[in-house]
């Protein structure tokens, strides 16, 4: 494929500060547009990062037709700027495009774009530990047309973001047993915007307690937890990693997710994949099986959770402690990014 590059003529790189980052406010010099039209993927181009014109009429403002992915670029030791499973964000991309009945992208344009604008944009990947470049890629309906149908159009976009830690220390979470974020047979699989729409009224509540975070739960009879936010959601009980099943359809398939039970099953330790109940957190917190609880994702990363809110009672939660597997899981994925631990399962890829 032939990508047409246009560069800035001045780049923003020398008015960022590199150690002050605030996730999603930064976005880099240039980004990656191609458009889907006729029945195929056409008029590739990397060109100075700016704002879209769009129609009043397009079916994204008016019919939702809009996904999204999250993945990170990383400077490891050797100064190689390196990407961590990019091909499990194209298939989750296109996962979420079935559902929403949009056009899927070939891996080749995913990838190809994906590489060529890190390449020109690599000075903006920072080096200060612990932050990286957030990659966005999205794509949305462009069809001007208000009959309620799939549109015939569509843009495929990849911008970039400088970014630090998303969450800043351990998590403070609510269990949301009054409002929903997905129901079986709804679009909770896919990473498209109408799912984050609905969860930022409960959320903003939440927040306005004092708490970073809802935690899901199921919406016939909110009596299992689904996911939290941002976040899938693990618990270790009894020495037992336990996670909410992804078969229903209404849990985000996690590419950190699946990193995290890859390894905990590779170190030996027991993994349950399987609907928790409420219950079963407060009961394991009361007899003091429940040995921690944490959120994993690409933004979050690995997060510790330190306290969880049930029907308005709170439960602190071990989080500090030498030994928890969420430390140590961290700690490797960190160690793997940077190029300082064999990379066994070839998760790592140059970016260019």
């Amino acid at each position: 494929m032939e990508i047409k590059v246009t560069k800035v003529e001045q780049s923003k790189l020398g008015s960022v500060d590199f150690d002050n980052l605030q996730f999603g406010r930064t976005f880099s010099d240039h980004m990656f547009v191609a458009e889907f039209e006729n029945g195929e993927w056409t008029n590739f181009q990397i060109k100075p990062y700016s704002n879209f014109s769009i129609s009043p009429a397009s079916a994204a403002l008016h019919y939702g037709q809009t996904i999204f992915e999250g993945l990170k670029a990383y400077r490891n030791k050797a100064e190689e700027v390196v990407l961590f499973r990019p091909e499990y964000n194209c298939q989750r991309l296109n996962d979420s495009a079935a559902r929403m009945c949009m056009a899927s992208i070939p891996e080749e344009i995913f990838m190809e774009g994906l590489r060529q604008l890190l390449k020109i944009d690599q000075e903006w990947v920072p080096r200060k530990a612990g932050s990286s470049l957030y990659i966005r890629p999205f794509m949305f309906a462009d069809e001007e047309f208000l009959g309620v149908k799939p549109s015939s159009k569509y843009k495929f976009v990849i911008i970039t973001s400088p970014a630090s830690t998303y969450y800043a220390g351990a998590v403070k979470v609510k269990v949301e047993k009054k409002y929903v974020r997905a129901a079986e047979g709804g679009v909770g699989m896919a990473k498209n915007g109408g799912n984050y729409a609905a969860s930022l009224y409960p959320a903003k509540l939440a927040q306005d307690q004092g708490f970073h975070q809802l935690v899901w739960t199921d919406s016939k009879t909110h009596e299992y937890i689904e996911e939290a936010g941002t976040m899938n959601i693990m618990a270790v009980i009894n020495n037992v990693i336990i996670t909410p099943s992804i078969e229903k359809l209404t849990v985000l398939k996690g590419k950190t997710r699946d990193t995290v039970l890859t390894l905990a099953r590779a170190w030996g330790l027991s993994v349950e994949e399987r609907p928790i109940r409420v219950e079963e957190l407060k009961n394991a917190h009361e007899n003091g099986t429940l040995e921690e609880v944490f959120g994993v994702g690409t933004a979050a990363t690995v997060a510790p959770i330190s306290l969880i809110s049930i029907d308005d009672v709170s439960y602190d939660v071990p989080h500090l402690q030498e030994g928890l597997f969420s430390q140590k899981v961290a700690q490797y994925l960190t160690d793997l990014r940077l190029g300082l631990v064999e990379d066994e399962n070839n998760w790592m890829q140059k970016a260019f």
